[in-house]
């Protein structure tokens, strides 16, 4: 699924957002892309925030060290494949990553990717609550929904 959001979003700069350490290295394998996790030297985390800035980068999969105090204000698209439990602020936060005001005045997309029937649908209808109150609007997606570019 996430694979199919990268590639429905080919022209932006994705940011991929997760907890789980283990699935970030898997999904930067899967998207041949560069996993920012708390390891990562600080050097190294510059190098590749300067070159998604840039453009030279166009998917970065990051661990919850971006979820704060990064400057990616070109970010258009953010995929969220796991939080912190309910965590309001944390979503909050992703959100406000990508919605920033974009030098070329495109539009913004965030898509948390949630496996039905399980706990982790429980904590994302409890975000999506309070974004909702919030003002924010959500479209539920059936990943059947959503046509694999291959």
């Amino acid at each position: 699924m996430v694979r199919r959001l990268v590639q429905r979003h080919a022209d932006d700069q994705v940011l991929v957002i997760g907890a789980y350490l283990d699935q970030l290295d898997q999904l930067g394998e899967l998207l041949d892309a560069p996993v920012i996790q708390g390891s990562t030297r600080n050097r190294e985390r510059e190098r590749l925030f300067e070159a998604f800035r840039t453009g030279q980068i166009r998917t970065l999969v990051v661990s919850k060290v971006a979820n704060v105090s990064i400057d990616l204000p070109e970010a258009g698209v953010a995929i969220q494949v796991s939080g912190t439990f309910g965590s309001r602020q944390e979503e909050a936060q992703r959100l406000g990553r990508v919605l920033r005001p974009k030098a070329d005045g495109r539009g913004a997309h965030f898509y948390t990717v949630v496996s039905r029937d399980t706990i982790d649908q429980e904590y994302a209808a409890h975000r999506q609550r309070f974004l909702t109150e919030q003002g924010y609007v959500y479209t539920i997606v059936d990943a059947d929904d959503i046509p694999d570019p291959a």
